[in-house]
């Protein structure tokens, strides 16, 4: 489904189908290519949701390369489209961490089987850009999150530089075919987050190589 604000016409929601395809061909060097390249922006990103409480859902939580970031109190419950990728993920939780792992599982982000009002924080790393229905993802985030709770997104979104989002825009649709999507604008985000009158973009901070990552905070009023 097209998003029918202003800012549809610089980004097309990708095809479920080239996605689950291209992170099936991700998942065996997922770990090389992303584990140290985003491992700041990780850890800071699980430091922050840590202060949001002990129950943690990741969403799209990939071959598992955050599931050692968390502390020993946390409970993390982790999903994800690609089989491929949670089949890794239970074998790093296997290896051990020092968090509780509730479980993981392949799930379909834009249709949670949680209850409302079931974690303290939700994590999306890398995710929200790539979903055919980013809108979907985000309602689901927030039924399934606690009053008083906070969804965190780790992504890149289209720069804010006119020359550098041009080029984005340029090579945005032979990026989509191996799974990513530089375009993505962030007003998105915060057009979504102003429909729902209870929660609040409260933080957006810059991290990866040459602040080329957003760390977003999203809390849901008590």
């Amino acid at each position: 489904m097209a998003h029918s604000s202003s800012f549809s016409v610089h980004s097309r929601d990708p095809d479920r189908g080239i996605m689950h395809r291209a992170y099936q061909a991700w998942a065996p060097v997922y770990d090389l290519v992303c584990g140290g390249l985003f491992a700041p922006s990780r850890k800071r990103l699980v430091a922050l949701a840590s202060m949001a409480g002990r129950d943690v859902l990741e969403i799209g939580v990939g071959t598992g390369l955050s599931l050692a970031d968390y502390d020993s109190d946390m409970r993390v419950t982790g999903i994800d489209a690609s089989e491929a990728m949670i089949a890794r993920a239970k074998i790093r939780a296997a290896a051990g961490t020092r968090a509780h792992i509730a479980e993981l599982a392949v799930m379909d982000a834009e249709a949670l089987g949680f209850p409302e009002q079931h974690f303290d924080a939700v994590v999306a790393q890398f995710l929200i850009t790539l979903v055919p229905n980013p809108e979907k993802v985000l309602d689901e985030a927030c039924r399934v999150l606690r009053p008083g709770g906070a969804l965190f997104l780790l992504n890149h979104f289209r720069s804010r530089n006119p020359a550098l989002a041009a080029l984005e825009t340029c090579v945005a649709p032979l990026m989509h075919h191996v799974g990513l999507r530089p375009d993505f604008p962030f007003e998105r985000v915060t057009e979504w987050a102003g429909t729902k009158p209870d929660l609040s973009i409260i933080l957006r901070i810059p991290g990866g190589p040459f602040g080329c990552f957003s760390i977003v905070r999203i809390g849901k009023g008590g």
